[in-house]
């Protein structure tokens, strides 16, 4: 049986790596090794109790929430990353509302692990909405684009 030794500074890189990315995990393995960093979410509820009891009273009624599920149509994140909407800065944004696009053309760039990912349209059609901004962090299938 062998031993697992770990790199401190490995795994601090990987830490880092959650921190600049705004990921919640992290999985990397080398052959049957295996080491995962899971980051739990900053609680939610505590952002909301130091909002001022006059502020909510003032507040028109809840909307009713909104459907589960990705927009019809929608082309959903393959993977867990940063969106990129242009081949980079400064320049044009690969697709906006009212493009037509053909099957196959790059709609985005997700950004996992260093690693720049194309996103493709799956069909032909055009652009109706965008979800995301640029540089936001994305979720594994939160949808992206909207081809009708």
């Amino acid at each position: 049986m062998s031993t697992f030794s770990l790199d401190p500074d490995f795994v601090r890189g990987l830490a880092k790596l959650l921190d600049e990315t705004g990921l919640t995990e992290i999985e990397f393995s080398e052959g049957d090794r295996r080491i995962r960093l899971n980051r739990q979410p900053a609680p939610v509820a505590a952002t909301y109790a130091a909002a001022p009891a006059a502020v909510a009273a003032a507040a028109p009624a809840a909307a009713p929430a909104a459907p589960a599920g990705p927009p019809k149509n929608a082309v959903t994140s393959p993977m867990v990353g940063t969106v990129y909407l242009s081949p980079e800065p400064g320049s044009a944004a690969f697709v906006k509302v009212g493009d037509k696009v053909a099957e196959g053309a790059t709609l985005l760039i997700v950004e996992a692990m260093k690693v720049m990912n194309p996103i493709r349209s799956p069909r032909s059609g055009t652009i109706t909405a965008i979800l995301v901004e640029d540089s936001q962090p994305v979720e594994f299938a939160e949808p992206l684009v909207v081809i009708d």
